[in-house]
């Protein structure tokens, strides 16, 4: 136990010799000899009063003018602008605490450290991302361009083809390494750094577009033009679906392509189909212009991704040829499958409405394709259905809505090979609801008065008998007869 103490005192005395020799200023909480951090020699220092010295040189960088280039054009800023501040803050702060704190036996620890190995702290400075993006977005945009993609139109017959141009962009992120490692050890003077740019390119390029000269499929329909409601709807759905370009895999929507049905877009009111009756709705024609850019893409081999028949059967093409348009839940779609694009080109001349799908023929030129309406089954309408319009004169009939047989129909698509046929498959299977005629017709005619019942000649009134002149008294005369028909008798 003795000798447990001894040593324990021995320990003692060590420890107060070496506490005597620890250099004063480290006593009292600072930093010992031996600690720089970049250029600054830290000894003496508290560990707020070398942080604060780090950070005041820092902040004396920020002024620093910084040179950024653009594909060869020149901008200016300061550090500060780009968010140029103290990166390892957190990391100097934390070594600078650790020497400079602690018991007594921490603070002679560090000293002998530091005396046999110095500490040098890097002071690592950087920028910001979201200055440096914002410093792109204000002061470098008319130094870049995004990308132009070709533009394909048809005018007269032939198309007309306007290049694409290549764009050009800064690399936010890359440009901020780039500054960063610029900045990292401190800025002593101006720098300048080569912004990175990247080139974008078209979604369409001039090469692509160039490669539609081909017609691939091409199909009209008859409408009259003596309805001019109709006849505006179908010339305004042409527009908007012509020039319409479909890349590789792409897919048009024709309600994306013709909606919204409103009058602002250029829309009338016109007949269109409607829980088995023809009534009048903004757009009305649509269903024609779906039909006949249907069968264009059919010729075309376009790859169908939706399709739905109308309720009742139409005039302007045979059963299961049609497509309807209804909102999303009847909607034409269809694939461009092809590895080069196609142009849409739609338009109306006169009353037929015509769509033609261009691109690149691949397929071989003996190779013929047809398509075949098969009907399957017809269901009688019945008889007309007659509403009583009392506008209409008594017996007169005003047909409203045309009588629609009901059919099963179902469309085949044949391929032959120099005239043989080598394949056929159903495409579809439709059925259409049959619905009456219905007519409005005038009120019933007024019910004919029944004729006035005869009267035997022997009860026929007789003349009456010329009146005498009265003599000079008056005398009664002869019995006089009744002195004409009543007046209450039954009209004829």
């Amino acid at each position: 136990m003795k000798k447990k103490i001894l040593i324990a005192a021995a320990a003692a005395c060590a420890l107060t010799g070496g506490y005597a020799l620890i250099a004063p200023s480290a006593l009292a909480g600072t930093i010992p000899a031996g600690m720089t951090a970049g250029e600054f020699d830290l000894t003496g220092m508290t560990g707020e009063e070398a942080g604060e010295k780090i950070q005041t040189y820092v902040e004396q960088m920020s002024g620093q003018e910084i040179s950024l280039t653009v594909d060869g054009n020149e901008v200016k800023t300061t550090a500060g602008g780009l968010g140029f501040a103290w990166s390892n803050e957190a990391e100097v702060r934390e070594a600078i605490d650790r020497y400079a704190g602690g018991n007594l036996l921490d603070r002679y620890m560090n000293t002998k450290s530091l005396e046999k190995e110095p500490v040098a702290l890097d002071i690592e400075t950087g920028v910001d991302s979201a200055k440096v993006a914002e410093f792109v977005e204000n002061q470098c945009q008319s130094f870049v361009r995004p990308a132009q993609d070709a533009v394909l139109t048809r005018e007269n017959g032939a198309f007309q083809l306007t290049d694409s141009v290549t764009g050009i962009e800064v690399d936010v992120e890359a440009t901020k390494t780039r500054l960063n490692e610029a900045v990292k050890g401190g800025i002593t003077e101006p720098i300048r750094v080569e912004a990175v740019v990247t080139e974008t390119q078209p979604a369409r390029t001039g090469e692509q577009l160039a490669q539609i000269q081909d017609v691939l499929g091409s199909f009209s329909t008859n409408f009259s033009t003596g309805n001019a409601s109709r006849s505006k709807n179908l010339r305004n759905g042409a527009s908007k679906v012509n020039g319409c370009i479909l890349m590789p895999g792409e897919e048009f929507s024709a309600y994306v392509a013709l909606t919204p049905f409103t009058i602002e877009n250029g829309y009338a009111s016109a007949g269109s189909y409607a829980n088995g009756q023809v009534v009048d709705t903004v757009g009305g024609g649509a269903c024609q212009l779906c039909t006949t850019l249907y069968n264009a893409a059919l010729l075309s081999e376009m790859e169908i991704t939706q399709r739905q028949n109308h309720s009742m059967v139409v005039g302007y093409v045979k059963p299961s040829q049609d497509s309807a348009i209804a909102g999303t839940v009847k909607d034409l779609k269809f694939k461009n499958p092809y590895e080069t694009p196609i142009y849409i080109e739609g338009g109306v001349n006169g009353g037929t409405l015509t769509f033609t799908i261009f691109g690149k023929e691949t397929r071989p030129a003996n190779r013929e394709i047809k398509f075949v309406s098969e009907t399957l089954g017809v269901t009688d309408p019945g008889a007309p259905t007659t509403r009583v319009d009392p506008s209409l004169a008594p017996g007169a009939k005003v047909r409203v809505q045309s009588a629609h047989r009901g059919l099963r129909s179902r469309l085949w698509k044949y391929v032959y090979i120099d005239g043989v046929e080598t394949e056929k498959e159903i495409l579809h299977t439709d059925s259409y609801m049959a619905s009456k005629a219905i007519y409005r017709v005038g009120p019933d005619l007024p019910a004919a008065a029944p004729p006035a019942p005869a009267i035997p000649p022997e009860q026929q009134p007789q003349p009456a008998e010329p009146v005498q002149p009265a003599p000079p008294e008056p005398q009664p005369s002869g019995p006089a007869g009744p002195a004409g028909p009543s007046g209450d008798a039954p009209a004829a």
